[in-house]
């Protein structure tokens, strides 16, 4: 049973590419590289002791809006997280165009 989503507001640096982020409570991800970190167990909680780096492997279409996921370099565990309307467009575009190739 997943638990309710607790939000966090957390500014961090990524530590893909390096950018500096300003998080909102909602920020799950990197809108430059759209890479993550796998923290959490359930959404917001910072409970998963893995600490692995989470590549955007695919994107997906839900309910007319993108959703990116994600698979952890250490564990191999996979989540998805909804795009923004800050992330980088062209990534998402790039993650998609990769995958219908």
């Amino acid at each position: 049973m997943q638990k309710k989503f607790q939000r966090k507001i957390e500014d961090f640096v990524c530590e893909n590419c390096g950018e500096k982020i300003k998080g909102n409570g909602y920020t799950n991800h990197c809108p430059f590289c759209l890479w993550s970190k796998h923290v959490d167990i359930n959404p917001g909680d910072r409970a998963a002791n893995c600490g692995g780096m989470m590549k955007p492997i695919s994107v997906e279409m839900k309910r007319g809006g993108y959703v990116i996921i994600h698979r952890c370099k250490k564990c191999g565990y996979e989540k998805r997280n909804k795009a923004t309307e800050n992330d980088d467009f062209q990534k998402i575009l790039e993650i998609t165009t990769k995958n219908a190739n």
